[in-house]
């Protein structure tokens, strides 16, 4: 979510698995090097553009090295609830290395209206 990780391919490559797969809340399947590409130009990338304001964060363990995470966005007056998958490299020491394996936006209806 921060502006700064999303114009950068370096900072977000980081964070996101090779294998990472998004159904973004416009209905767009997105690939790794599709989301790469064009993450900078996107909504709430750079200091100039509008940021996402994330709330509701909730995360729970599925196993071993896979979490899952929930949570909810305002942009722009348009609000979304996300989920994601995180999986640990396994090549990453251990204690770091969880990456964005999935990740999915579904808009809410009427979000346009709420403070």
């Amino acid at each position: 979510m921060d502006p700064a990780v999303r114009v950068s391919r370096t900072l977000a490559a980081e964070l996101l698995d090779p294998e990472f797969v998004e159904v973004g809340a416009s209905g767009r399947r997105w690939t790794y090097e599709e989301m790469l590409a064009e993450l900078p130009e996107m909504a709430g990338s750079g200091a100039e553009r509008s940021p996402y304001t994330p709330t509701a964060f909730a995360g729970t363990l599925l196993a071993p090295g896979l979490v899952h995470l929930t949570y909810e966005t305002l942009h722009d007056g348009h609000r979304a609830r996300r989920s994601s998958l995180w999986r640990r490299d396994p090549a990453a020491p251990a204690g770091s290395g969880l990456r964005m394996y999935y990740h999915q936006g579904t808009p809410v209806p009427g979000s346009d209206d709420q403070p």
